[in-house]
């Protein structure tokens, strides 16, 4: 028969099987419990009527039993009986002596396994040890959550005595309010049977933390006897926890101060981005100061900023905006400190400072500064003024503050500031650093374009150049307006790949090699191949190779010397965006690109190698008189993520609106100056189109330079340009010699008359004899140069078909031939030779008188 009860303890009592025996003066068993047979295997009808004593194992225990019985009526102790199935089983004993109402004796007797006895004692010893030692305070709470248990520590928990507690509720120990959250919480407890866990409460008396932890227990029935609690102090775990989280704090502000600092070259956004990444994480209001020298990128006169020295205010953050924060914290705004404010001492001596509360910051600043009371308005009631500083030289100075129930700053905080100071001086002292390399490199560029365009006869110029928005990365964008002579003039637009200094210096030598050749008087294909073959001088090395796009434009006004009632342009691209060319047609503007063969840019050659490259190729192209040239860099019609030919057709809608003719308005001659409109306003409707796109500040999107000239192309005035064209017959000359005679009368120069006659009969005599096909003569008088104060000067061009350049030889006395040339290098001013694709001209120069 198994001894294991069927069914689950639900009492102590149940876990502990206690058996009952009863037995009569001579220890004969006279009753057996349904648990002594549970616990021993005997049944009672085997047992009743037998001495006890056959099933103790232990010789003359019964006898010792009965004299302890007899003597004090009571025994305890341990006995070993023997089971049914031969085993011994140890129990322990508690027995008493009875007498009936025949006053016969009898013995009542229980017996419990030692086994579960010691198993109930070990329980029970660790209950009462955890009590005793362990150091979380621990309570047991009734059901009506009134205290029934409690040990030393948490009697120490929470600074009270036993008469506090036992029997009472936490109302009678806690401030009301969290009393009454702990009442809730049990109750919770009680209801659902839903441990809390490590729930986080300030002490009772405020100093420190606690951790909490309420359980709800029941007995073995499964009914609700009340609510465990333990509490841990956990104040030192709670301050190394609230540092770490604060270091954690701190060095995510200095990596996000960081990350704000880090890509702004600019010193106004620096200090406006510092003071942002302040606001409200660090503090509730914070403004930069800033030394003069530093946004202007000048040199720094000392290390420290001197009392008196004005500093200006460029970075300002607020908790809150009002009119009275912007008063306070305006932009821009200069101020000098008196030597004894609280700002004022940290300008002069480079030290920050610190100070916590109303009547500290009074006797720290300048008695009667509004400023001081402003602030105190706001309710300031802690200040930090941090240097700014780089390589131990003070650039200005950071003020942070903390106003209402804020915690004031305290050590840790002003380290904190100082690292963020370390770091966002070390930007704005490279801000100051660039913005001077960006005013040298603007300097530079500046300088290597031209001071003083030109104004040629019959053209009208306007122009513009706009540096790249991006720090002191200036491009290499050019133009140039180049006179050459018989009052043609050259129009050149040019664009060095790449930024900083090297494209500024670049271009620059570029713009030196066209003027230079263009003085020869090259064709335009020609001149920009010699400057590409000169592209490797320019390089500073094989693995930095010039590489720009240039347009060459060779303008000659009508009457040229061919002849022609329309002005002639010659133009090649080397790789560069196509011009546009503005006219007028039916009373309203018209703005067309003028197709190119693209070209190389100058420099690919070097590159690719020789015969790699494309060659350059001329167009020649008639111009109405009032046409419009416009000539520019990518920068005025590239935008991030569109194709340049969008840009190109914004820019000539635009071109065509300049200006809007009235609707029934006739278009004015063509001749006339207004000719779709004034070129300076075009050039302002152009420039302005890129910073509307760009946004606020005025910076295109693109961030490149620009460089825009606008021509407006005309013929040459009447009384200053006379063209003839004359056969090759024999009356020639004299044809020529009259015409000339007649015009220099004309223009009232006959001082020039002999001398000009002289040699254009020489040079159409030479025609004559080496040539066959028309001469042509023109004439062009320079009046601009007179206007302008320079000697001005008249212009004598002989064109031909053939297509060799005439020679200056030496020649003895006894010659007769061969002094043509050389009379014109000796009696003109200057002369040359220049090249087109239907033969040569051969040009002179005479002073005017």
């Amino acid at each position: 028969m198994s001894t294991e009860p069927t069914e689950k303890p639900t009492t102590l009592l149940d876990t502990l099987r206690v058996g009952i025996v009863m037995l009569d003066g001579q220890g004969n068993v006279l009753l057996w419990s349904p648990m002594t047979e549970e616990i021993l295997g005997w049944p009672a009808e085997e047992v009743t009527g037998r001495p006890i004593e056959q099933l103790i194992e232990g010789g003359d225990a019964d006898r010792r039993i009965r004299d302890t019985l007899g003597r004090t009526h009571r025994w305890r102790g341990i006995l070993h009986l023997r089971h049914r199935e031969g085993h011994l089983v140890e129990v322990e004993g508690r027995s008493c002596l009875l007498w009936d109402t025949g006053h016969r004796p009898c013995v009542l007797a229980n017996i419990v396994e030692t086994s579960r006895v010691r198993a109930v004692e070990h329980d029970l010893a660790a209950l009462d040890g955890l009590f005793a030692s362990s150091p979380l305070g621990i309570a047991l709470f009734d059901t009506e959550k009134r205290f029934v248990r409690f040990n030393q520590a948490l009697i120490t928990l929470n600074n009270a005595t036993d008469d506090k507690l036992l029997g009472r509720t936490v109302a009678d120990l806690l401030p009301p309010a969290m009393a009454e959250e702990v009442l809730q919480v049990q109750q919770t407890v009680l209801d659902t049977g839903r441990s809390v866990v490590d729930m986080v409460m300030p002490a009772p008396d405020g100093e420190g933390a606690r951790s909490v932890s309420y359980s709800r227990f029941t007995d073995r029935a499964g009914e609700v006897l009340g609510v465990s609690c333990t509490i841990m102090d956990i104040t030192e775990r709670l301050e190394a926890l609230n540092k770490v989280e604060a270091a954690r704090e701190r060095l995510a502000l200095l990596d996000s101060v960081g990350v704000a600092l880090g890509d702004l070259l600019d010193a106004g956004a620096v200090s406006q981005a510092l003071a942002a990444a302040l606001v409200p994480r660090f503090a509730d209001y914070s403004g930069v100061l800033l030394r003069d020298e530093v946004p202007s990128g000048g040199e720094l006169p000392s290390a420290v900023i001197p009392v008196g020295t004005p500093v200006h205010r460029h970075g300002v953050a607020a908790r809150q905006a009002d009119e009275r924060v912007e008063r306070l914290l305006r932009l821009t705004g200069e101020t000098v400190y008196a030597h004894d404010s609280f700002i004022g001492r940290s300008l002069g001596t480079g030290e920050p400072q610190l100070v916590t509360g109303r009547d500290a910051i009074l006797r720290a600043t300048h008695h009667g500064d509004p400023k001081v009371a402003a602030t105190l308005d706001l309710g300031v009631h802690s200040l930090m003024a941090v240097p700014l500083r780089a390589r131990e030289v003070v650039l200005g100075l950071l003020v942070i503050a903390r106003a209402d129930k804020r915690e004031p700053f305290d050590h840790d905080d002003l380290v904190l500031a100082m690292e963020l100071a370390d770091r966002a001086g070390t930007s704005l002292d490279n801000a100051r650093l660039y913005a001077r390399e960006r005013q040298g490199a603007l300097m530079l560029q500046r300088s290597l374009l031209p001071q003083h365009v030109p104004e040629p006869p019959g053209v009208a110029l306007a122009y513009r150049y706009v540096p790249g928005s991006s720090g002191t990365e200036v491009g290499g964008d050019w133009f140039d307006v180049i006179p050459l002579p018989g009052g043609r003039v050259a129009f050149v637009v040019g664009d060095v790949m790449g930024h900083g200094l090297h494209a500024a210096v670049t271009m620059g030598r570029l713009r030196t090699a066209v003027r230079t050749l263009a003085g020869l008087d090259l064709p335009p294909d020609e001149l920009l191949a010699r400057v590409s073959d000169v592209s490797d001088d320019l390089a500073h090395g094989p693995e930095d190779p010039v590489m720009a796009s240039c347009l060459y434009a060779v303008y000659e006004p009508a009457p040229t010397a061919a002849g022609r009632e329309c002005g002639l342009l010659t133009m090649a691209s080397a790789g560069h965006v196509p011009p546009l060319l503005v006219t007028r047609e039916d009373g309203r503007c018209r703005a067309d690109a003028i197709e190119l063969p693209a070209g190389t840019p100058l420099g690919i050659g070097a590159v690719a190698g020789p015969g790699d490259g494309s060659p350059f190729e001329a167009v020649e192209r008639e111009i109405p008189e009032g046409s419009v040239l416009v000539l520019y860099t990518d920068g005025l019609v590239e935008k991030r993520e569109e194709d340049i030919t969008v840009g190109i057709d914004r820019v000539r809608g635009l071109l065509a609106d300049v200006p809007e003719l009235p609707e029934g308005q006739a278009a004015p001659p063509v001749a006339t100056d207004t000719a779709c409109g004034d070129i300076e306003d075009a050039c302002d409707v152009l420039i302005g189109s890129l910073r509307g796109a760009g946004g606020p500040g005025g910076r295109h999107s693109t961030g490149d330079d620009v460089a825009l000239l606008m021509a407006r192309l005309g013929g040459l005035p009447g009384d200053t340009a006379a063209s003839w064209s004359f056969s090759t017959g024999s009356y020639a000359v004299r044809r020529a010699r009259a015409a000339v005679r007649e015009t220099l009368r004309e223009w009232d120069l006959m001082a020039l008359e002999d001398t000009g006659v002289l040699l254009v009969s020489e040079l159409v005599t030479n025609v004559l004899r080496y040539a066959r096909g028309p001469i042509g003569v023109r004439m062009v008088r320079d009046a601009r140069r007179e206007e302008a104060g320079r000697e001005g000067v008249l212009i004598v061009e002989v064109s031909d078909p053939l297509s060799e350049p005439p020679q200056e030889r030496s020649v003895t006395a006894d010659q007769e031939s061969g002094r043509g040339i050389q009379l014109v290098a000796s009696e003109a001013r200057r002369w040359g030779t220049r090249h087109g694709p239907e033969g040569k001209t051969v040009w002179f120069e005479l002073g005017l008188p």
